[in-house]
């Protein structure tokens, strides 16, 4: 990326709408708004920042008029990237707004890289890069939950924690530097039970926030639930049931889901993605242990397996090994059928399952689908989180984990009554982890890769 050209990109979603806005950011952008904009009525003024202006958009090779639009300037440093930024709203439409941006850069302005325009505001101090990255989360986000947790860190809830802990950290670091350079003083380091203390509590508020990372990672990307069973128990009118429409075909013929059937489902704020599978059983065919095959690949990469039972029938081999196998994984048991005549009942299943929860349930009549979709959702988060923040990115959590091992080798120097100089450079390599969190970092590799992640026009 050159981070001084003037770039530009369309920021609306490709298709028909209402509007399409295409946004400019750099030095040249107003004069490039300039060449190509016919500000309706009174001209005699410059543009105001901030303001919006009707008008036309034209080619001023040709004097052809291109569409009618709305036009606003935001000058630096009160915009999203920093930068002079110009935004032109106009018709919505691929045709017209592929137009516009066409005009745009051939007056001189770049086709923007994906996510150029959310890396200038990080270059230009207007995000950190916690809040940059939030700015993707929140278009990701499928929940209100989600969509809360993004709003938190573009708020700089992380970013704050972070700089506290940073400055707790140099208060340590200040008095061990002062050590070792004046070795003949009697700094307040030789009280290295004292500081001991102070770093341990350090430490422990790493931990208390390294461990939302699991409980908050599924409300950004989602629980991923494996709906498995033998064949023809009722698991994909299970996920229809789930998901209150008929997304898969259900016959009574036993083996029609031969692949994996994915849908997406809100549990009261918890975005989850549905795994139905093939029902597990030995078969000649080899198409059908092909099926079997990716059930079990989905069931060793599940967050949570939904064993799905027929209580109209008594249990059957492959009911035993697939409860055998939800002993030992999170598990919840839907005893399928409930409007017929039940053949066993959880009592029956403790010796196989374990500790595992049962549920009774209709996939036909829906009698106990929200009460399966509430322990679903028990199950995923297991307990709420009670911390100061939450991390949901998995870069933030290795770092955060590198700086609470940092930490801990520092206290085992203190305690083995180790020269400052060892205790300086854990500290140091604790400041460091610390300020990759927040963006801090000279590695350009890291960035290009997270801006990757991000659409043309933001």
């Amino acid at each position: 990326m050159y981070e001084h050209d003037t770039i530009a990109a369309i920021a609306t979603p490709p298709g028909e709408g209402g509007v399409a806005i295409v946004r400019i950011s750099g030095a040249d952008a107003e004069a490039i708004a300039e060449r190509i904009f016919i500000r309706s009525g009174k001209k005699s003024s410059a543009l105001r920042s901030h303001t919006l202006y009707h008008g036309k958009i034209r080619d001023p090779r040709s004097q052809r008029l291109v569409d009618e639009v709305l036009l606003t300037v935001m000058r630096r440093p009160r915009s999203y990237t920093g930068e002079n930024v110009v935004e032109i709203h106009g018709h919505g439409g691929a045709f017209i707004s592929r137009q516009v941006l066409g005009l745009v850069l051939s007056q001189g302005a770049r086709q923007a890289e994906p996510g150029e325009f959310t890396k200038r505001a990080f270059l230009n101090g207007r995000l950190d890069l916690t809040q940059a990255e939030a700015v993707l989360d929140l278009i990701r986000a499928r929940t209100p939950k989600s969509a809360e947790l993004a709003l938190q860190q573009t708020r700089g809830e992380l970013s704050n924690w972070v700089q506290e802990l940073r400055e707790e950290l140099i208060q340590i670091l200040v008095q061990v530097e002062a050590a070792i350079d004046f070795p003949e003083e009697d700094i307040e380091l030789l009280r290295r039970p004292e500081m001991l203390l102070r770093i341990s509590r350090l430490r422990e508020k790493i931990h208390d926030i390294l461990i939302t990372y699991d409980w908050a990672k599924l409300f950004r990307e989602g629980a991923r639930v494996c709906i498995c069973g033998r064949p023809n128990v009722g698991k994909s009118s299970l996920l229809n049931a789930l998901l209150g429409a008929e997304r898969v075909i259900v016959t009574p013929i036993a083996g029609t889901t031969r692949d994996v059937i994915e849908d997406s489902i809100n549990l009261d704020g918890l975005p989850a993605v549905l795994w139905d599978t093939a029902g597990v059983r030995d078969s000649d065919d080899q198409v059908e242990r092909l099926g079997v095959s990716l059930t079990r690949e989905h069931i060793a990469k599940s967050d949570l397996v939904l064993v799905v039972l027929d209580g109209s029938e008594p249990l059957a081999v492959e009911d035993h090994k697939l409860l055998g196998e939800a002993a030992h994984r999170k598990a919840l048991i839907a005893v399928n059928k409930s409007d017929l005549a039940q053949r066993f009942g959880a009592e029956d299943l403790t010796s196989f399952a374990g500790a595992a929860q049962v549920r009774s349930v209709s996939a036909k009549t829906g009698q106990g689908i929200a009460e399966l979709k509430e322990s679903l959702r028990n199950l995923l988060l297991v307990s709420k989180v009670d911390a100061p923040v939450v991390i949901t990115n998995l870069r933030h959590r290795a770092a955060l984990e590198r700086a609470e091992a940092s930490l801990s080798r520092a206290s085992t120097s203190l305690a083995e009554k180790y020269a400052p100089e060892f205790v300086a450079v854990d500290l140091n390599d604790t400041r460091a982890a610390l300020d990759e969190v927040t963006g801090m970092i000279g590695n350009s590799e890291i960035l290009e890769r997270i801006f990757a992640e991000f659409c043309i026009g933001k």
